[in-house]
């Protein structure tokens, strides 16, 4: 792997673990984050990361979970700083499937 790669491979590998659990996910109270604990120690379920309970995650809610953070801005399709469940999984599929045109 070139050296150029390794920040995509990071970025891909926390993809991979926010996605995991939420990518299929039907019942968003119930979906857990992956890497991060809360502080009483269980993990973050998109639920508890929305704390107004509409449903979307601001870039506010999402500072409680860095690698969802570092992500938010690619995964605001639309770019109106709400994350919605459906965008979230577009962003983890699409991140899922890896690069286009490799050779």
């Amino acid at each position: 792997m070139t050296s150029n790669r390794k920040p995509f491979a990071f970025l891909l590998a926390a993809g991979a673990v926010l996605a995991a659990p939420l990518a299929f996910a039907q019942d968003t109270a119930t979906t857990t984050t992956g890497a991060q604990t809360g502080a009483s120690g269980t993990q973050l379920t998109w639920a508890d990361l929305d704390s107004n309970g509409d449903g979307n995650l601001s870039r506010d809610e999402a500072t409680a979970h860095s690698a969802l953070a570092a992500v938010f801005d690619q995964a605001d399709a639309d770019s109106d700083g709400q994350l919605t469940a459906d965008e979230y999984r577009t962003f983890a599929a699409a991140q899922s499937a890896g690069p286009t045109g490799e050779e």
